[in-house]
């Protein structure tokens, strides 16, 4: 099997023809004319000044509230580290991002997975689990087309999390990229919006809405955690990638990026319409809950078919997906993740077809 034959449902990434090549090029040569000091320094752990200004100011808080980080993942592992020891208690969701669950694991935390609905965390299994005396430092939620699920948390239920976790003394954060690549419905409020009690930490990312290349994400906390974090950074690293923020700063000023998260949520509008009709077309059986947005869909299967087996038939017939195993503690044997991000649409529904006679065979 060519790659160019291969349909790859494997990754969240988004194709190169929704990526505004030419505009981070011009955003490149203006980051260099405006600052080339700045762009070619060392820089603060704090990430580059004038994007941290304008994040802090996307989101209403102060400057001194935002760290920028090298992507999203960076900006958890720091969180993580900084809440996080050996034994504590952290809340997930079942499923969640895989890279999370092995970060968390790795650092010896009690893991307590907490099932996703279609209108997000199931708050009354959480609130469940408090009450048993379950006091975790950190829940860890998604809150928008969830990566895997493709859920979105409810506005109700955003804000009984935010109550729960006043009351019972633990941080929640919200891990945030997708919240822009919206293509249907209305934006709901961050919890971060929503937060009078100092219980959130956010973090979001130019991933998804940019292109993953420019490695660049952000935290958005109480201005002491954030000041702690970077005295641990600097340790780290000295300062995060100037060229990179410095171009993002400049591809966001300018309103490119806002002509980029239209086109990034038309093409993947389209691409979620089109396989979540080839899998009624196609796959029947399957059960599965349309996103509002994101990169992911969510598939589950009859108990006869078995993802551990049905993966590797896929791949023989040249379509790449990632098991349901790999985004819960235990479970997840009948379940897939569809990422339709990477793949056009015209090739979405032969990549479905692939998938269907992967099923056969495993079934039979």
């Amino acid at each position: 099997m060519t790659a160019e034959q291969l349909i790859s449902f494997a990754r969240g990434a988004p194709s190169l023809d929704i990526v505004d090549v030419e505009g981070l090029k011009a955003a490149a040569v203006r980051a260099f004319d405006a600052d080339p000091a700045g762009v070619t320094a060392y820089g603060t752990s704090v990430g580059y000044l004038p994007l941290r200004k304008w994040i802090a100011e996307k989101h209403g808080v102060e400057a001194d509230q935002v760290l920028v980080t090298n992507g999203s993942l960076q900006a958890d592992a720091f969180l993580f580290d900084h809440l996080v020891r050996p034994g504590d208690a952290v809340v997930v969701e079942r499923p969640t991002y895989d890279r999370t669950l092995l970060n968390l694991q790795r650092m010896g935390s009690e893991l307590h997975g907490i099932a996703v609905q279609p209108d997000g965390l199931d708050t009354a299994e959480l609130r469940k689990l408090l009450e048993s005396g379950v006091r975790p430092r950190l829940a860890h939620v998604i809150p928008n087309y969830q990566n895997p699920a493709g859920m979105t948390l409810s506005l109700e239920k955003r804000r009984e999390l935010l109550d729960l976790a006043a009351e019972y003394e633990f941080t929640i954060f919200e891990d945030d990229p997708y919240a822009d690549v919206r293509f249907r419905g209305e934006a709901l409020p961050s919890m971060l919006s929503l937060d009078t009690r100092n219980v959130v930490v956010h973090a979001s990312s130019f991933t998804k809405t940019v292109c993953p290349g420019v490695r660049v994400g952000y935290l958005v906390g109480p201005a002491d955690l954030i000041a702690s974090i970077a005295k641990n950074a600097t340790s780290l690293y000295i300062s995060p990638g100037m060229v990179s923020q410095a171009i993002v700063h400049q591809f966001c000023v300018s309103g490119d990026i806002d002509r980029s998260i239209e086109t990034v949520r038309a093409a993947l509008g389209e691409r979620a319409q089109v396989l979540a009709d080839s899998l009624r077309r196609h796959l029947p059986q399957a059960r599965f809950v349309e996103p509002d947005g994101g990169y992911f869909l969510w598939v589950e299967f009859p108990e006869d078919v078995l993802v551990d087996r049905l993966a590797p038939a896929a791949a023989e017939r040249g379509v790449a997906v990632v098991k349901g195993s790999d985004f819960v503690l235990d479970g997840g044997r009948h379940a897939l993740r569809l990422a339709f991000s990477a793949v056009t649409a015209d090739r979405i529904d032969e990549g479905v077809r692939r998938l269907a006679s992967a099923v056969e065979a495993v079934r039979s």
